[in-house]
């Protein structure tokens, strides 16, 4: 698998779009992406917009809202997190999310924090003796779609998010109801900072350097498939 060396300072709306673009013209060959993104949220294909995000708080707060093509809920992306995509060969959903989860597991425990997978989806944190699987808290959640013989997983991993932010944009508007969905999160859900003195830019070294052999620096015509496919399939914002 490859590693997509991939230019900064982008939208979630052009990821998403290289994503799609590389799995589609290049069968065969695997890529592994990590890219960061400016204060986002990201939701479902399924999902309606007015009724999973606070259109109002992502304005007021300049957070960009975005849909991407795989299922599952919100996520909020900043730059305190970073986002996690695989494309692979690969026709079995369960196999798929098997793969990507399983691989991530494994590039964490190589950094010295101990890390469960939880059901087929969410990955799990826990301090040193402790079960992650039963006791830990979610860091990282992974959302998929197919394509003819390919699939794209994606994810977040979770390392010094904006708590406040990410409970804010994706919760009801009602003020009293921000701290204590702030507290709610903070039960179920970990930042990965607390578990490992890595910092997040030799998180993703490790990442990288653990699940992929090789890179590939996408052409200028990679670069401009993406932009059109983003312009055509991706771009609508509802802030």
């Amino acid at each position: 698998m490859k590693h997509v060396s991939i230019t900064a300072g982008r939208q979630v709306s052009f990821y998403l779009a290289m994503e799609e673009h590389l799995a589609r013209r290049y069968p065969g060959q695997e890529f592994f992406f990590t890219w960061q993104v400016e204060p986002s949220v990201i939701f479902g294909r399924n999902q309606v917009v007015e009724q999973e995000v606070n259109l109002d708080y992502c304005r007021s707060h300049g957070i960009g809202v975005f849909r991407r093509k795989s299922g599952g809920g919100c996520v909020y992306a900043d730059m305190g997190n970073v986002m996690l995509s695989m494309v692979i060969d690969c026709r079995q959903v369960g196999l798929g999310y098997n793969r990507f989860v399983t691989a991530l597991q494994l590039a964490l425990r190589r950094m010295g924090v101990n890390a469960a997978v939880s059901g087929r989806n969410d990955l799990l944190v826990a301090p040193p003796g402790r079960d992650a699987a039963t006791e830990g808290r979610k860091v990282s959640g992974v959302a998929y779609y197919q394509l003819p013989g390919r699939s794209i997983i994606h994810s977040t991993l979770l390392y010094d998010t904006d708590m406040q932010n990410m409970v804010g944009s994706i919760t009801p508007p009602e003020a009293k109801l921000l701290s204590k969905g702030i507290k709610s999160v903070r039960q179920r859900v970990t930042l990965l900072k607390d578990y490992t003195g890595l910092t997040l830019p030799q998180v993703v070294d490790s990442l990288r350097q653990t699940l992929c052999r090789g890179q590939y620096v996408p052409t200028d015509e990679d670069i401009a498939e993406a932009e059109r496919l983003e312009k055509e399939d991706y771009k609508t914002q509802w802030t």
